[in-house]
């Protein structure tokens, strides 16, 4: 599927929504009010349909995941492949993650990933970059980070929002409906196996709450501050942008090796 949206995207004169299209001559792209729904492509009308209500960021890569599905429907071989090998619920689930596949490889091409890791290295910054460079939003960028990053790293993007209800504060002078700085989405590398949860609240200690209150990248040596409250020694590089922090964990990659040999 990466290869398919690779050869996809190369084909393209530009990466913004009319040249996105002019790989699928005969399609129809059309903006309408859908509700809680992102995008659709309808291949029986030959229409892709996106959200008029979203931001663009988000609107653009609905465009390149509903690209994926018309991909998806025009190679045989590919589609009778996952139909062979799932079915029913698990079927959807696994289309829908090969064309977030497909968008990452059409509107973050493997070079500009590569650059972005070039002069940044595996740190927020290089993932609020990449997010710029391609128009898209922070959450969409970083599995195309992680898939590309070869030291063991988690990558996640922070902001305000709402605690679960488990990690309410138990200071009865904090406000429980306060928002906290707390993870948005995540991601990691290939070697781990494991990322943190949406909604895990960052401590006002750590590197990625002192970034986000100053307004300042941080770069230390601390940990991954996991729900459970366990905590997993890491380099931590945060930089805050546009409201969000986004941050990267990197890992022993000898400590995590003797894990999965105990393990």
């Amino acid at each position: 599927m990466r290869e398919l949206a690779a050869a996809y995207g190369a084909g393209l004169p530009g990466r913004d929504t009319h040249s996105l299209m002019t790989g699928l001559p005969g399609v129809e792209l059309r903006f309408l009010s859908l509700g809680w729904r992102d995008g659709a492509f309808d291949p029986e009308h030959n229409v892709i349909v996106i959200n008029s209500d979203v931001r663009p960021e988000r609107q653009r890569f609905t465009l390149a995941h509903e690209i994926g599905h018309a991909l998806l429907l025009g190679d045989d071989d590919l589609l009778s492949d996952l139909h062979d090998a799932y079915e029913g619920d698990e079927l959807e689930q696994k289309i829908e993650t090969l064309c977030n596949v497909a968008a990452a490889a059409i509107l973050m091409p493997e070079p500009v990933v590569a650059e972005m890791l070039e002069r940044f290295g595996a740190t927020g910054r290089a993932l609020a970059e990449l997010a710029k460079r391609a128009e898209v939003s922070a959450s969409s960028a970083l599995y195309a980070l992680a898939e590309a990053t070869p030291e063991p790293t988690i990558y996640a993007v922070c902001a305000l929002g709402k605690p679960p209800r488990e990690a309410l504060p138990a200071d009865p002078d904090t406000p429980s409906g306060e928002k906290v700085l707390s993870v948005r989405a995540s991601s990691s590398t290939r070697d781990v196996k494991y990322t943190l949860a949406s909604g895990t609240p960052i401590p006002g200690d750590h590197p990625a709450a002192v970034a986000f209150e100053t307004g300042m990248e941080v770069k230390e040596s601390s940990y991954v501050p996991f729900r459970s409250g366990k905590k997993m020694k890491a380099f931590v590089a945060a930089y805050p942008s546009r409201g969000l922090v986004t941050v990267s964990f990197q890992l022993d990659a000898a400590r995590l090796g003797k894990k999965e040999d105990r393990a």
